[in-house]
């Protein structure tokens, strides 16, 4: 291994002296080195201790792992192992093992760890939980379950290991399985347990189960744990009963920054932005997380703008943002089609040495795509060292589609499998896109097909929406309607909302009927069905179907959302609606706009 720095601090206390007395003044040294943030100083003094005669004492060698664990320092961590090794503890005791296991998962080496595991010669259940725990936290699931399958004993903790690690990553109901399993023990369980079980419920977004475990928290004491009590309003929030939410939180006797931050989020998911605003405001103490939820919710709202005003003001007020953070203000940009703002913020993450997860990357990809620079999408992309992640793929197969590049969203799908990148659900949702906006016919078909029947992917809905909007936009309607037939599933408003869509490119009026109705039934609120059937009775000339479908918006209160476009133009941004007339340059404008109408009326006679 590669020689550490001569520790010069250390020699100064130990040259002149070899006696034991000497050893309390050499571990507070090493001591104030890692306090000093000197691991490597401290780590390097080892070996020169060992030839004065200097032995350290197991805490403080596990003090040193603890360090390099915390710091995420494995070549430190190695260093000490071998210490130990060429001190004669090839195979030191439990407390050690221990120590160097935590310090092996912490560094992200589950092989070290596994191998001082089963050199161990005394193991105890803090062992065992020492290993359950590293695996569980690098999200390896099999061999956490593997080992727990093998443990001599269990205690709380290894169920709480369990249920807590399956529900983050997923597996609610094998999670909620594990608690059952774990109540029906002697072992009974505490708020860790309860929190595992509430993670779930988030995840689910189960009302009813989220209405029990609320129940069982009253029941057993535990509503005043503030942690637990954060998690029931965010699980109350993503079931969308944000009134129960906001009733726990009021009675809630302490809150923390958590319980503040996940309200507001559930205000901002719900797009109840006032509320999420107001709160926000009221909040004591605000987080990355608390802007973030803030930033995210007008982002998605299509409030960029707003989104991105928050940012600044973040900015100003010295909070480090975080990848959330990045994301939600990319998003932004990507709304309003800002690529100004979307360099800016590129910018300012370089110039910051901040290092972008894939998430991050991903929505630097698509933000460009949005903005008009495929180029840079691509860039970024190849740019990118680590493609192991199918996110990235697909954003950039997605980016290609929007271009209207189905070639090349193909061939990026070929050097991801070559890559041995699996391709999932999404990926087939997005290469169906590309090929549809490409009139890759015959390829979507068939890698529809052989991702279904060979890849392992069962179709949704929204899969097969894209398969109809394929073969609509192909003019293919004795397949859309054999393959309406034949779904496995119901059809939703996605796959009616595909086929509207199609009728109207190709002006079939009686099938875009049927769909718009249909439409109509499962979305009595949303305003797309009934816009696009009294299209259709409009240009049949049914006159009085187009007032009924009128009064029946009325009659249910439905409002027809209304679109707004964004053009940047040196380096401000307009927005602009239908029939706007609220631009301050709106008679130049609608003069440009009558010139190039008329040309194309000319063009069109011409052809």
């Amino acid at each position: 291994m590669p020689s550490l720095p001569s520790p010069n601090r250390i020699l100064s206390i130990t040259r002149t002296r070899k006696k034991k007395s000497n050893r309390p003044c050499v571990v507070q040294r090493l001591i104030d080195l890692c306090s000093q943030g000197k691991l490597k100083e401290a780590v390097g003094s080892l070996e020169l201790l060992s030839r004065l005669g200097l032995r350290l004492d197991h805490r403080t060698i596990a003090f040193l792992l603890q360090q390099c664990a915390n710091s995420r320092s494995l070549r430190e961590g190695k260093w000490i192992h071998l210490h130990l090794k060429l001190t004669g503890l090839k195979n030191p005791k439990t407390f050690l093992s221990n120590h160097l296991i935590n310090m092996y998962f912490k560094c992200g080496n589950d092989l070290e760890a596994r191998r001082v595991f089963d050199k161990m010669r005394v193991r105890n259940l803090y062992s065992w939980n020492n290993m359950l725990a590293g695996y569980a936290k690098l999200g390896m699931l099999k061999p956490a379950r593997r080992l727990f399958d093998r443990m001599p004993e269990r205690d709380v903790v290894s169920w709480n290991t369990m249920i807590i690690s399956l529900a983050q990553h997923g597996f609610c109901g094998e999670a909620l399985r594990f608690y059952a399993q774990l109540r029906c023990s002697s072992l009974g369980f505490n708020h860790f347990s309860l929190a595992g079980v509430l993670t779930a419920c988030v995840k689910l977004e189960n009302l009813s189960l989220t209405r029990q475990v609320h129940g069982q928290v009253l029941v057993v004491g535990f509503l005043s744990n503030v942690v637990l009590s954060s998690c029931i309003v965010d699980a109350y929030a993503r079931c969308g009963v944000i009134g129960d939410a906001r009733k726990l939180f009021n009675d809630m006797p302490t809150r923390d920054v958590l319980a503040w931050t996940t309200l507001v989020s559930g205000y901002a998911k719900l797009g109840d932005l006032e509320s999420a605003t107001k709160l926000f405001d009221e909040m004591p103490e605000k987080n990355p997380v608390s802007w973030t939820a803030l930033i995210s919710g007008h982002a998605r709202s299509g409030m960029g703008h707003v989104a991105l005003e928050l940012f600044r003001k973040m900015m100003t007020m010295c909070i480090r943002p975080d990848q959330f953070t990045f994301s939600s203000c990319l998003c932004a940009c990507a709304s309003i089609a800002s690529l100004r703002h979307g360099k800016q913020i590129h910018a300012f993450m370089v110039r910051t040495g901040f290092r972008p997860n894939t998430i991050v990357v991903s929505s630097l990809i698509d933000m460009y795509s949005k903005c008009g620079s495929l180029e840079l999408s691509l860039r970024v992309f190849d740019l990118m060292g680590n493609k192991q992640d199918t996110v990235l793929w697909n954003t950039m197969i997605s980016a290609l589609a929007q271009h209207g590049c189905g070639e090349e969203a193909i061939q990026v799908l070929h050097n991801m499998v070559q890559a041995g990148t699996n391709p999932d659900e999404i990926t087939l949702v997005v290469i169906l896109n590309a090929c549809s906006h490409s009139g890759l016919v015959q390829e979507g078909i068939g890698y529809f097909n052989c991702m279904t029947h060979n890849g392992g992917i069962v179709p949704n809905q929204e899969h097969y929406a894209c398969l109809i909007d394929l073969l609509g936009r192909a003019g293919r309607f004795d397949e859309v309607l054999d393959l309406l037939e034949n779904m496995p599933c119901k059809p939703d408003g996605r796959v009616w909302n595909a086929l509207l869509g199609v009728c109207r490119i190709h002006g079939n009026i009686d099938l875009g009927r049927q769909a718009a109705e249909r439409l109509i039934e499962l979305e009595p609120q949303s305003s797309a069905g009934y816009v696009l059937l009294s299209n259709i009775y409009a240009a049949l000339g049914r006159w009085e179907s187009v007032e009924k479908v009128r009064h029946l918006m009325n009659e249910r209160q439905v409002r027809k959302e209304r679109a707004i476009s964004w053009i940047e133009i040196e380096n401000r941004m307009h927005t602009f609606s239908v029939s706007d007339r609220s631009h301050p340059l709106k008679d130049e404008i609608y003069s440009i706009l009558e010139q190039l109408a008329g040309q194309m009326e000319e063009d069109t006679s011409i052809a």
